[in-house]
């Protein structure tokens, strides 16, 4: 149907010339208006009369009436665009023209303006005539028996009932009862609304709506308003839910989760005042509602209209006219449906003003009043302004007039002076108590008026989709307002209609600007007003200066750009929070020390990812102290060997492990409820699985006596002294493995010394540990299965993350064989000839105790007997270090420089405080060597027993490259405090190490004299390195492979030994002596080594003898170095330290494979760097033994320890036996 015209005479004659002058457009516009005011008159007019009795019949006419306004503004815009208004000079009268040639939805053709109105007018009618079925009703379809309207009969059960399941009812049937049929429509609406948007030149609706405010950074401003407020709303919330959770309990209201919607008071969650009763800070203190004085002195509608109309008049502002008394409605009618929702009217004829409301007598029905009434003295003051300046400076300052009076008129003073309370308490208690009230108000209200908005700018520019609406609903409700709905919501629901303004399409970012700005001219009228007390306590009622001020602002309507009139009220231009968070500073004093004393959680989650880091972030929060207390309690034993330290080591293991299983059952069920945040999903993984802390209370109290009891046997043994005799039970001429024994083994090359102790130190060590081991292989083996594990031994390998990891390894080994075949025989060579062949078999295994080591593990102490070219420059400083009166802590010094000269840190104050450098004389500790994180961000540590060698140069750079990677990944989650895999840990400090021992690094530092560049130097050089590093290998490789065989079940207790040796002698080509007494199952030859005995999985050195050259090879090509690999010296190359720094930081929370391509640009363990950097040697070595017709390889059939059944001839054929016994891992 077309619609009837209103027929304007502007008459403009296109064809002549000069009748678009600027002269002329003034006449038009004196035209304009006066038609303009008609037109606008009458689209009011049907609109009022459909809102106040909705009928099919006043729909359909307030549909027609909009597409009347409709023609009218387009058939204007296109009359005021024939005249070029942009070139005007008058700037007041070109800023009019754009208004009306910015026509909005009547841009769109007749059809689409017609569609767009009665889309709005059917979502405006569902949101208006829908009634809700009586909690504990049921109620026929199509019938209104025990069904209720919204206003007043919802709202006020929301308001009052503290009934979760009512309170839910009637939130879940309202949200699906009005936003389900409106859904539709919406989508269609939008769809429109953005078609006429870009035929006004805009790229969307929201970009349309936001030009009111003319400012390009609108929406970052009103972003840094937000954030300005937040802390304030923070407490709030977490105020409020500790008290919602008290009522409601916890498994309805979680106490660091958000707030379910319907518990808060409104039906949107946007205002929390009715909840005061729950939330009063000081209960007995004065609490300003009126509400009941409204009640018996007979308040009505009429009366809280002439009330709030006095306060206007007082400070000198308008009475209502009589037009506004003659038509307001100020109740609900009885007999009609109506649009309760409140709101002023302006008719455009300077006369008529109204308000439509469904007043309720009750102080926040006095309090919307005086907001309303606000608007329409904006109203007043301008209604002689052009037509299309008759509105606010931008629309957030019309809402707020009304309540910038609205905090004169709420203060105890005023609410006295009316005759609303009898008295005022002047004290802290009451005060708080109003600032509560007005928070659960205002400050509840600022994330809501934010937030709807960003909605549907979203929605309207294409963040999302239409398909999306309702879960981006709850997702931004949730992220600022930090509720949830309490029951399931869909994409069938559409929640956001639920809200009047949403179907009203009335742009909402108004009321946050409002709930700014009124703050700001609060201030600024009571410093006008001559107000000299706290902020909140002014009322600036009966003053007529500040009315003035106001007043001046208001008459300019929009003519001029908001910021002139927020200056005229203020005295400067800008939006700010300050004068609002003055305004509540005692509230935000008293909520956070409230919070702190009830140890209530700030923030909540908003997804499932949410959630889970909520709770991760508490976990993190609470394992740290619980881990700190852990190392504490470890350190003191390790530091402090005695009876009653282990039991208090036990005891707070104990408290940990119970920790652990709480945590990580939490963690179970997390991973269960699922997330797609894979660093969410690696963290809580790596919580479930909690090693012994999984076994049954009294097991983990076994498990960690065993492990103490083998770690005190370990750090207590002794060995009676060389030569002396020792009594049972007497320590006279016994003495320790550091720094003693190892002292000895070291330097000593007297045969029958080196059998003394070695056999000493396994019998004394090893047996005794022997019957605690299988009942430790038993509860290890438990517990991995109760993580999930098939035993001990795989759920060691879980930290490398890999199916083939077994087989990789071997791998490695089977690579570097070749390499470790001929460093053995030709020290075996060597050894034959200080000891003679008759101790030193030249095709067999080496005995173990002469290689300069209790475990023959390295072989850098006997490098005098294979130095290459004596005379030549070797590089062993030791001496040079007992010259120069190194001490520890010179070396610690010496360390911690190579670090800081990569740019790395600094090792912090607490470390140099706390950490054991030298063995005490006063007390037994543990001397092996390690490198403690604290787990408090500031603790680290270093125990060891320093000698003053080369060897503790070495180590000490070791264990500080440890420190150093926990200083990197610090602030890391707990659970990826670690190195991306074990092996990772132990290299970064031997890295270091292979430039530290280069001669030209220790020329540099002082330690070496002169530098002597001849091959001859190169090949001892590369001996000493080859004997610390390729002689390790076979042992760090097989220390696992037996320890993983006992867990899986090829070895049983009765073969420990033998399969030790097996192990020993097949991949290292080492035994015991031919002469020293045989080693059978009553020895456990295991337990003499440190990490046996203390339950340390050990293959990680192994990989990190891997990593370390491929490291070093490419943080050298970093530093740019060019000439051989093992000539490199990182040293003060802040570029390879930069590099190696941000791998650091990463921590575990990567797999190790990123971390090792982030480094080296490879993914995969390789050890081709490591064959390069000993190439010279290999070919020396070839040469040594083919001159020498030096043997290659070992027999270990007659070997005089192990079983004879796994004796095999070669290295890569005990690699076979061992791989085989393990298949099951790699398939």
């Amino acid at each position: 149907m077309k619609a009837a015209l209103f027929v304007f005479c502007i008459v403009l004659t296109r064809s002549v010339s000069g009748q678009y002058t600027e002269e002329n457009a003034k006449k038009w516009l004196a035209t304009y208006n006066e038609n303009a005011e008609e037109a606008y008159f009458n689209a009011t007019s049907a609109s009022w009369d459909y809102n106040v009795h909705i009928t099919d019949e006043n729909a359909a006419a307030e549909v027609e009436g909009n597409v009347k306004l409709a023609e009218f503004d387009k058939s204007m815009a296109a009359e005021a665009n024939a005249f070029e208004w942009n070139t005007f000079e008058d700037e007041l009268m070109k800023r009019e023209f754009k208004m009306i040639a910015d026509i909005g939805y009547a841009s769109l053709d007749e059809a689409g303006v017609i569609e767009i109105n009665t889309l709005l007018s059917q979502m405006g009618t569902i949101y208006s005539t829908t009634k809700v079925c009586k909690f504990g009703l049921s109620c026929e379809a199509g019938a209104d028996n025990n069904r209720v309207a919204f206003d007043p009969d919802i709202t006020n059960v929301l308001a009052k009932s503290r009934n979760y399941y009512e309170l839910l009812h009637y939130w879940r049937s309202w949200h699906d009862d009005v936003g389900i049929p409106m859904r539709e429509d919406y989508i269609k609406f939008v769809e429109l609304s953005n078609a006429a948007a870009v035929l006004n030149g805009y790229n969307n609706t929201g970009e349309y709506w936001r030009s009111a405010y003319e400012t390009e950074s609108f929406r970052d401003d009103i972003e840094s308003l937000m954030q300005q407020v937040k802390p304030l709303y923070d407490e709030l919330h977490a105020y409020t839910r500790d008290r919602l959770a008290k009522w409601y309990g916890t498994d309805k209201v979680d106490l660091k989760g958000p707030i379910p919607a319907h518990l808060l008071g409104n039906m949107w969650a946007q205002q929390w005042d009715n909840l005061y009763d729950m939330l009063e800070p000081y209960p007995g203190a004065q609490a300003v509602d009126v509400t009941d004085a409204m009640v018996e002195q007979e308040y009505d509608a009429l009366k809280i209209f002439q009330v709030s109309e006095e306060f206007f008049t007082s400070i000198g502002f308008h009475a209502m006219p009589e037009e506004f008394w003659n038509h307001s409605m100020i109740v609900k009618p009885t007999d009609r449906e109506v649009v309760c929702y409140a709101s002023a009217w302006d008719f455009y004829n300077k006369k008529d003003f109204r308000i439509k409301q469904c007043t309720d007598i009750t102080m926040s029905w006095l309090s919307t009043t005086h907001h309303e009434m606000g608007h329409v003295e904006y109203f007043l003051y301008y209604k002689d302004q052009p037509v299309k300046f008759r509105n606010g400076a931008n629309p957030g300052f019309h809402e707020a007039i009304g309540d910038t009076i609205g905090l004169s008129v709420e203060t105890p003073a005023h609410l006295n002076k009316i005759g609303l309370l009898d008295k005022v308490e002047d004290n802290e208690e009451a005060d708080i108590n109003f600032l509560m009230k007005k928070a659960l108000d205002k400050i509840a209200f600022l994330p809501f008026g934010y937030m709807i908005d960003q909605w549907r700018w979203d929605l309207f520019d294409g963040t999302f989709s239409s398909d999306e609406m309702n879960e981006k609903w709850w997702d931004v409700r949730c992220k600022y307002q930090g509720i949830q709905p309490a029951v399931e919501r869909t994409e069938e629901n559409f929640d956001p209609g639920a809200k009047f303004h949403i179907p009203n399409n009335t742009p909402y970012i108004r009321y946050f600007v409002s709930f700014i700005v009124q703050f700001q001219f609060h201030k600024a009228l009571c410093d006008t007003a001559g107000h000299t007390g706290p902020l909140y306590k002014c009322d600036i009622y009966e003053n007529k200066e500040a009315g003035a001020k106001l007043a001046a602002a208001l008459e300019l309507g929009y003519s001029k750009p908001w910021p002139e009139a927020m200056q005229l009220i203020t005295g400067q231009p800008d939006m700010d929070a300050s004068a609002l968070m003055d305004y509540f500073d005692p509230l935000i004093t008293w909520l956070k020390q409230e919070n702190e004393k009830n140890d209530v959680h700030v923030g909540w989650w908003c997804s499932k990812e949410g959630e889970a880091q909520q709770w991760l972030d508490d976990y993190n929060a609470e394992a740290e102290k619980v881990i700190y207390n852990s190392v504490v309690a470890s350190w003191t034993f390790n530091t402090n060997v005695t009876d009653y330290n282990a039991e208090q080591e036990i005891a707070v293991a104990l408290v940990q492990a119970k920790f652990d299983k709480e945590k990580g059952t939490e963690a179970e069920a997390y991973i269960e409820k699922g997330t797609e945040d894979e660093q969410i999903l690696r963290e809580l993984n790596k919580i479930k699985v909690i090693g012994t802390s999984k076994l049954p209370d009294d097991e983990v109290e076994e498990y960690e006596q065993t492990v103490s009891d083998m770690s005190t046997i370990y750090s207590t043994g002794k060995v009676c002294k060389y030569g002396s005799s020792c009594t049972a039970g007497s320590d006279e001429n016994m003495v320790p493995l550091d720094p003693d024994i190892t002292r000895v083994l070291a330097t000593s090359r007297d045969y029958d010394e080196l059998s003394h102790y070695w056999t000493g130190w396994h019998n004394n060590v090893g047996t005794p540990i022997r019957p605690l081991y299988t009942p430790y292989v038993k509860l290890s083996n438990k517990a991995a299965s109760l993580n999930g594990f098939s035993d001990a031994g795989e759920y060691w390998r879980r930290d490398y993350e890999s199916d083939t990891f077994v087989k990789d390894v071997g791998d490695l080994l089977k690579q570097l064989t070749p390499l470790y075949e001929k460093m053995h025989a030709y020290t075996r060579f060597k050894l034959a000839e200080k000891y003679g062949k008759s101790r030193v078999n030249e095709t067999g295994p080496i005995a173990a105790h002469l290689l300069g080591n209790m475990w023959a593990q390295s072989w850098g102490n006997i490098y005098e007997l294979v130095e290459p070219y004596p005379g030549a420059q070797s590089v062993d400083v030791t001496d040079a270090m007992v010259e120069q009166k190194y001490d520890a802590m010179r070396i610690f010094e010496v360390s911690e420089e190579f670090f800081t000269s990569l740019g790395l840190i600094e090792m912090p104050q607490e470390f140099w405080d706390h950490t054991m450098m030298v063995r005490p004389d006063d007390r037994e500790v543990v001397c092996h060597a390690s490198a403690w994180d604290f787990y408090n961000k500031k603790d680290f540590r270093i125990k060891q027993c320093t000698d003053i060698t080369m060897s503790w140069l070495s180590t000490t750079h070791h264990e500080m490259g440890h420190v150093q990677y926990y200083l990197q990944y610090k602030d890391q989650p707990v659970q990826f405090r670690r190195g991306a895999n074990p092996g990772f840990h132990e290299a970064i400090g031997d890295l270091m190490s292979l430039s530290v021992n280069t001669p030209i690094h220790l020329l540099k530092i002082g330690l070496l004299d002169e530098l002597h560049n001849s091959t001859e130097a190169d090949l001892n050089y590369l001996m000493s390195i080859a004997m610390d590093k390729i002689a390790f290998l076979p042992f760090a490789y097989l220390m696992d492979q037996y320890r993983w065989n006992i867990f899986e079940g090829n070895y049983t207790h009765s073969e420990y030994n033998a399969r030790w040796w097996d192990l020993r002698c097949g991949l290292q080509g080492v035994q015991s002596a031919t002469d020293i007494p045989e080693r059978n199952e009553i020895n456990f030859d295991a337990g003499a080594k440190f990490h046996t005995a203390s339950s340390t999985p050990y293959i990680r050195y192994f990989v990190s003898y891997i990593l370390q050259f491929q490291f070093h090879k490419s943080l050298c090509a970093t530093a740019g170095h060019t000439d051989s690999l093992f000539k490199c010296d990182i040293y003060n190359s802040k570029e390879a330290g930069a590099k190696l720094a941000a791998a650091l930081q990463m921590g575990s929370s990567r797999p190790w494979p990123e971390v090792l391509e982030f480094i080296t640009g490879e993914t995969e363990m390789d050890a081709s760097a490591l064959l390069e950097y000993f190439e010279p040697l290999v070919t020396w070595l070839d040469k040594q033994i083919e001159d020498n017709s030096i043997h290659v390889g070992w027999d270990c059939t007659h070997s005089t320890t192990g079983s004879g059944s796994l004796m095999q001839a070669s290295v890569v054929t005990m690699l076979a036996v061992v791989l085989s016994s393990l298949m099951w891992l790699t398939q």
